[in-house]
Parts: structure tokens; sequence; C-alpha cells
């Protein structure tokens, strides 16, 4: 099992004999970074984490913010190879959904499973009124309400208040403009994880189902938008049962 790294796909910890790779999408403002150290509970699984341009050490390139123009430059620029399966919260889980069908229609090699964080299924999106075109204030505020307060030594310097502003409205963008397109369902097992106290209706959740011939499978942990960061345990416990139904261990 082979991979390159790009501009678009990083991987802290390299591993000859992992059995599958897992590439994780972030969510809106998110970058790579933030699920590289992922690995460590994963054991025979190689971490890469997405990063689109816009943020991190892509600060200094514009972000992209149409989700199918977002989907071809990746296809273009980076190989997914494998095994290999996707992990995207929230804007992310709808990233990877995506790009899990660019790849089919391209005759790609394809995902082997699906774990979507955060999001309702993808022909109920949007799921809320616009956010990409408020004054910074509402923005904010939008965002705490959801649990993602900002930090306040960030938002207090104007230079780096712009450029997470900038990259957090070309993401949000991405989900005001986006409008599900029908089509043949995925082949692949969808796992969905969410918060219970988090915004998506349980019944969105839910119809993931609709996306996908293969088994789905709905977990929710306690916790709000972001409650991977209090469930991390738990998280990496559903994640590695779906990555093992997905590709089996070696026996012994």
């Amino acid at each position: 099992m082979t991979a390159r790294r790009s501009r678009w796909l990083l991987c802290r910890d390299r591993d000859p004999g992992a059995r599958l790779r897992l590439y994780f999408f972030p969510h809106s403002g998110g970058s790579a970074g933030e699920y590289l150290r992922w690995g460590a509970g994963l054991p025979g699984v190689e971490v890469w984490g997405v990063q689109p341009p816009g943020r991190a050490g892509r600060m200094a390139e514009p972000p992209i913010d149409r989700l199918d123009q977002l989907v071809q430059r990746l296809l273009a620029e980076a190989e997914f190879d494998g095994p290999f399966a996707f992990f995207g919260h929230s804007l992310g889980a709808l990233v990877a959904f995506e790009t899990a069908r660019a790849l089919r229609a391209a005759g790609r090699e394809q995902p082997v499973a699906l774990i979507a964080s955060g999001l309702g299924a993808p022909r109920h999106q949007p799921g809320r009124p616009p956010l990409g075109e408020v004054d910074d204030a509402r923005l904010i505020a939008a965002l705490a309400a959801q649990g993602e307060s900002l930090p306040p030594d960030l938002l207090a310097d104007d230079e780096l208040r712009a450029q997470l502003l900038g990259c957090l409205r070309a993401d949000i963008r991405l989900l005001d403009g986006y409008r599900h397109r029908p089509g043949e369902p995925l082949d692949l097992p969808i796992t969905v994880l969410a918060g219970r106290e988090d915004t998506e209706p349980e019944r969105q959740l839910r119809d993931w189902a609709d996306h996908t011939t293969a088994p789905t499978q709905l977990e929710l942990l306690p916790g709000g938008h972001f409650y991977l960061r209090e469930q991390h345990d738990a998280a990496h416990r559903t994640i590695a049962g779906a990555l093992h139904r997905a590709v089996p261990e070696p026996a012994g």
C-alpha cells in the first residue's frame, strides 16, 4: 500500500504495515492537523488529513468557496489509494460524501467505508439559514451557539482574525451554496456519529441510509456539535469498529 503526499494530504506517522488508510475531512474553519493525532488510538490504520487551501500551512492560498470546485481540485491534485476510508465532521462529512461520489463517477478507487459525523444526510443540506454573508459579530455568535468559541487572542489580532474569519466564511459558503444532486446511492457502509445535544435532527441523521445500498449505523454520544472533544475514546471505539467491519484485522 503506497501513498504520495501532496499539498492536500498530510500524514504525521507513516505505517508501511497498515491494513488501510483513514482520511479525515475537517469541519468549517478546521485543518488536517486537528485529526492527525487520532492515529494513536487506531492500530493498523494510517491516518491522513485532508488540507484544503486557506488554512494552516496553506494560509497564503485563497480558500475555495464552492463545494464542486473543491472536490474537482482535490481529485485533480491528490491520489487516494488503499484500501482506504473517509471520516468527515460537519462540513467535512459532506465534502467526504461528494468526494466519494466523484471518485466513483471518475472510475477511480472508492472508499471502503464512510464515517459521517455531526451532519444530517446530504439531501437535507444546507440545513440552516445562510451565514456566509453575515457580519463578523453574528458569525462569531453563531459559531459560539454551536460550541465553537473562537480564541480571544486570535480575535484581538486584526490580521489573524481576518485570516480565520475569511477561511470560515469560505467554508460556510460551501454549505450555503450546496444543492444535493440526486443520483445512484453509494455502495459502501456509512457510520453516522453525532452528539445527543447537537441541533441536527435524529431523523436527518438516520436519512444517511438513503445515500447507500450498504448497511448504515447511527451512534449518538453525549455532547453537542463538537462532542468529539469530550468523547474522544468513545468515538475512537466506534470508528475502529466501523473500520474493522470494512477491512477486518488479520487473525492472530
